[in-house]
C-alpha cells in the first residue's frame, strides 16, 4: 500500500519541477536565469530571462546595417543588401561595441528586432533571412545563451534599411 501512496506523491513533486529552467551563473558574472521555451523547443530564444537585483544592466541603442556595396546608389538593393546581409552587419557592429563595453553576446538578455517588409517578398518581412544571421550568434555550441526576444514588422526605417536591432545586456 505504501508503494501506491509514495508513487503518486513522487509524480506530483516531479510535475512541480521546472524542466524548462536553465540557470546560468558564473563566479564573476551576474545571476541570470534563462527560461527555455516549452516542449523542448530548439528555437534559439528564451521564454523569459530573470536577472538578480544588483546586476548592472546595459540598454544598448539600436543599430542599423552597413551597406553591402557603399559605391552603389543609396537606397538600392545593391547598396543595402538583403535582410540576411543587413542582420549580419548589425550583429557585427554590436560585437565591436560590446568589446568596448566589456560584454559579449552571452550577456544579452533581451533583444528587439524591427524588420521592414522586403519589397522583393511582396512587402513581407524576411524573418528567415534574419534568422540565418541571428543563429550564428545565439544558441550555438560556442555561445548557447539565448535572449528573450521580440521581432516585429514595421513600416519603414531611415535610409531604406530593412532591419534595426536593440539589445539589453546584464554585465558580469
Amino acid at each position: 500500500m505504501k508503494k501506491f501512496v509514495i508513487l503518486p506523491m513522487f509524480l506530483i513533486a516531479l510535475a512541480g519541477c521546472d524542466e524548462m529552467r536553465l540557470t546560468v551563473k558564473t563566479d564573476t558574472g551576474p545571476n541570470v536565469v534563462r527560461y527555455a521555451l516549452p516542449n523542448n523547443s530548439t528555437f534559439p530564444i528564451s521564454r523569459a530571462v530573470e536577472v538578480s537585483p544588483g546586476t548592472t544592466l546595459i540598454y544598448h541603442s539600436g543599430q542599423l546595417p552597413s551597406p553591402a556595396n557603399p559605391d552603389a546608389e543609396r537606397g538600392t538593393r545593391e547598396y543595402t543588401g538583403d535582410t540576411e546581409h543587413q542582420a549580419m552587419t548589425v550583429l557585427k557592429k554590436f560585437e565591436k561595441s560590446f568589446e568596448s563595453l566589456g560584454v559579449g553576446f552571452e550577456d544579452v538578455i533581451k533583444m528587439t528586432v524591427f524588420l521592414v517588409g522586403d519589397p522583393e517578398l511582396d512587402g513581407r518581412m524576411d524573418f528567415g533571412g534574419f534568422m540565418k544571421s541571428y543563429s550564428k550568434f545565439f544558441g550555438t555550441e560556442e555561445q548557447p545563451n539565448k535572449p528573450a526576444r521580440s521581432a516585429v514588422q514595421i513600416n519603414a526605417l531611415a535610409g531604406g534599411w530593412l532591419i534595426e536591432i536593440e539589445m539589453v545586456l546584464a554585465k558580469p
